[in-house]
């Protein structure tokens, strides 16, 4: 449900009621059932008279959407748009239950709603985001960010980082570990091998040494070498501001991007209403909106449900696809 002062809850009880999102799933939302009713006064849109509320997540044989009832603040309690650490903390506690739900094999996806970063840190919860929890309470080894739409796809080397300290976490080994899961998951989607590029770190990706500290020559360039070794069809890098042209966008089905705003601003700017965060090289499903808590229009009723609904779409395309190949 995301932080429930947030855009969240009112995502949630739309794609509760939706006919496309009953058409391709059994809903489940995990959160407060009192907010969502809060929040559905709020807005005008009706809960489902068949909604069913659980306690707890488990084996679920009802075909319902549900409603797995999670601990956090009192609905009356909640201020929307208010930065918390009882929201922040509510929030960590609908993540983890859901994630535990997945691994358990209760449901077969999740799709989150948006966190607050400064309200997981007033709640002392150490993560700076989706996936850093999400890596970590699965236990995986190699994760990223990948953001996906119809226009563009990009997948991050690094994420929630400082600028100074990107170069210091950009090695080898992490370059070819994203290059890898970004090709997967793009073979896996689009049923056909990928066709790849990557973005230097400095401007002009670095002039043959005339900016930055050689990165490229250092790191991007052996990762590229390695990864056409393994097969995958990669070029790069390339200068980031020519990276996604249009001829770039048509040539390629996807670019591996060194740090955060290198790949969500050009993906924010062409595909905001619709794109999907997808967390690749977890045991589990994760998909998720591309845009934040928007506390400023939270519980009014104006939030885009656009890119939560396409969120459901590609958790249910990745599920099943996981299922065709049994695992």
């Amino acid at each position: 449900m995301g932080d429930p002062a947030g855009v969240g809850p009112e995502l949630c009880v739309r794609a509760l009621s939706n006919p496309e999102v009953l058409r391709l799933c059994q809903p489940v939302v995990f959160g407060q059932m009192d907010v969502l009713k809060r929040v559905s006064q709020a807005i005008s849109v009706s809960l489902p008279a068949e909604l069913q509320v659980l306690d707890g997540a488990s084996a679920n044989t009802s075909p319902n959407p549900t409603v797995v009832n999670c601990s956090g603040p009192a609905a009356e309690s909640v201020v929307p748009g208010k930065i918390s650490p009882t929201c922040g903390a509510a929030g960590f506690t609908y993540i983890k239950t859901a994630i535990e739900a997945a691994m358990a094999g209760h449901i077969d996806g999740v799709s989150t709603a948006p966190i607050n970063k400064e309200s997981l840190r007033l709640a002392n919860v150490q993560f700076p985001g989706h996936t850093e929890i999400f890596t970590a309470l699965t236990g995986s080894k190699k994760t990223c960010m990948m953001l996906r739409s119809d226009v563009l796809t990009v997948s991050m080397v690094t994420t929630h980082i400082g600028y100074a300290e990107a170069p210091k976490r950009i090695g080898t080994q992490r370059i070819i570990d994203v290059i890898e899961l970004t090709a997967s998951a793009i073979e896996t989607m689009n049923g056909r091998p990928a066709q790849l590029a990557i973005c230097g770190l400095n401007p002009h990706a670095g002039e043959h040494g005339l900016f930055g500290n050689r990165e490229e020559e250092e790191f991007v360039e052996p990762a590229v070498a390695q990864a056409r070794a393994k097969g995958i069809n990669i070029e790069g890098p390339l200068p980031p501001d020519t990276a996604f042209t249009t001829s770039n966008r048509k040539k390629f089905d996807g670019v591996v991007c060194l740090y955060h705003d290198q790949g969500h601003i050009p993906f924010k700017m062409l595909a905001f209403d619709d794109g999907v965060n997808i967390t690749l090289g977890l045991p589990i499903v994760r998909t998720s909106v591309d845009h934040g808590t928007a506390f400023d229009i939270a519980w009014k009723g104006v939030a885009n449900p656009t890119s939560f609904y396409k969120s459901i779409e590609f958790a249910v395309r990745l599920g099943a696809s996981r299922k065709g190949k049994g695992s």
